[in-house]
């Protein structure tokens, strides 16, 4: 049984979330996460886009620490990109910083983040028959309302973290039927009708 990687997360801060608020951006940090090291033709391949907007948006995200060089692969002029870290979460004071720059790129990147959220529960929802019937039983699709103030939504979230966090150190990778699982946590206000 293999040891669980280390979960090296990124805390944006106004400057990295500058650097990385762009849709082809976020979609090449998500490609290397998922799928491990690549060259910017293959990543080109891959999202559709043309290998030169690959690597310019990978230069771009290299500047601001997201992704490097992987010097374990590629010969010669070929140049293998990796992800730096495997997370990435918000600083809280990015959403009371008045810079619009900041602001603009904050909305980038959640509205980004949304919607990759909607279209990998959309590819589970239309792939679910293809999986043996007891992923369908162990998956879950719940919602709840409560009613709190700001700080204990802090701590609930922060609680639910940490819950999530104690199954990644889990050596289970290898165990027979394990697979890669992805887990939403979406936690906002909401206006009362």
């Amino acid at each position: 049984m293999s040891e669980p990687e280390k979960h090296l997360s990124r805390i944006l801060d106004p400057r990295s979330l500058r650097g990385l608020a762009h849709p082809l951006r976020i979609q090449l940090l998500r490609a290397l996460r998922r799928y491990g090291p690549a060259t910017a033709s293959q990543l080109a391949e891959r999202l559709g886009e043309s290998s030169g907007a690959t690597s310019y948006h990978l230069r771009q995200l290299a500047a601001v620490g997201f992704v490097e060089d992987d010097p374990t692969r590629g010969k010669g002029r070929e140049r293998w990109w990796k992800a730096a870290q495997q997370g990435t979460s918000l600083d809280e004071t990015l959403h009371k910083n008045r810079d619009p720059e900041v602001q603009g790129a904050l909305e980038v990147f959640l509205y980004e983040v949304a919607t990759i959220h909607t279209q990998e529960l959309n590819t589970y929802l239309g792939t679910r028959h293809d999986w043996h019937e007891d992923w369908g039983s162990a998956s879950d699709m719940s919602d709840f309302t409560l009613r709190l103030p700001t700080e204990k939504l802090r701590e609930l979230t922060g609680k639910v973290h940490e819950l999530i966090d104690s199954y990644r150190d889990t050596a289970d990778t290898d165990a027979p039927g394990a697979e890669r699982v992805r887990i939403h946590l979406h936690a906002f206000p909401q206006q009362e009708d």
